[in-house]
């Protein structure tokens, strides 16, 4: 089944004025460098049809460690079922009704592995669902790591500098899908206040017509030739 997906990956493009500091220079073009290969992984948002299912694949080697998270931001009651197999159709993971959660494991043949999201339970909402799938682990920054001596100063701040960027992307990712979801609801209440404001509004109109005519019936004089057929 083909979906669109919106691909994230993980790149971020420093900045650097004129330094009289060659090292700071070589740092931040490190930094910069490794960025720009980027982890493993891969991050995306598609839009799951109700009643349906969407699957997706991704080629993992033997003993290599993968980090797999879901977050359903809009749509229904913000949940899926979500199923992990590996290449042998064996289910590792699987979670019904979910709305996040995250689960890391070290593949233990080489193959295939497939995630899939479900939302056959749902007649009438589609589901937004945002996916991270990491596989392997990170690269080491450029230069570090290549010799057994003891990390330098500017490696350690490098490798410091380095995690602190991944975990702003992260915070970012998880406070724009908050933010998603909160004017998801926000939307979804102004309408409802909008659709009940509305029908008071009428109801109030309508009951205040209906008082007018009541009231004018009451003081309306009957012309003689109908009270006197009134009365026969």
């Amino acid at each position: 089944m083909g979906v669109n997906l919106n691909v994230h990956t993980r790149k971020q493009k420093l900045r650097c004025g004129s330094s009289s500091k060659l090292a700071m220079l070589s740092l931040m073009l490190g930094v910069a460098l490794l960025l720009q290969h980027g982890v493993g992984a891969v991050e995306f948002t598609f839009d799951l049809a109700d009643n349906a299912e969407d699957c997706f694949y991704e080629q993992i080697k033997r003993n290599t460690s993968a980090y797999f998270e879901f977050q359903v931001s809009a749509g229904g009651q913000l949940d899926v079922d979500v199923v992990l197999k590996n290449p042998e159709g064996q289910v590792i993971y699987k979670l019904d009704r979910a709305t996040f959660d995250s689960h890391q494991f070290v593949a233990e043949t080489t193959g295939v592995y497939s995630a899939c999201f479900s939302n056959q339970f749902s007649t009438f909402s589609h589901k937004i669902v945002y996916v991270d799938f990491q596989v392997g682990e990170e690269p080491a920054l450029p230069g570090v790591d290549e010799h057994a001596t003891v990390l330098t100063q500017m490696e350690t701040s490098s490798q410091a500098i380095h995690k602190g960027l991944n975990d702003i992307l992260d915070a970012q990712t998880h406070h724009r899908l908050r933010e998603s979801q909160g004017r998801k609801r926000a939307d979804e209440l102004n309408q409802r206040v909008m659709v009940w404001s509305s029908l008071e509004t009428a109801a109030i109109v309508f009951i205040g017509l209906a008082q007018i005519l009541v009231l004018r019936n009451f003081f309306t004089d009957r012309k003689p030739s109908q009270a006197h057929y009134g009365r026969l």
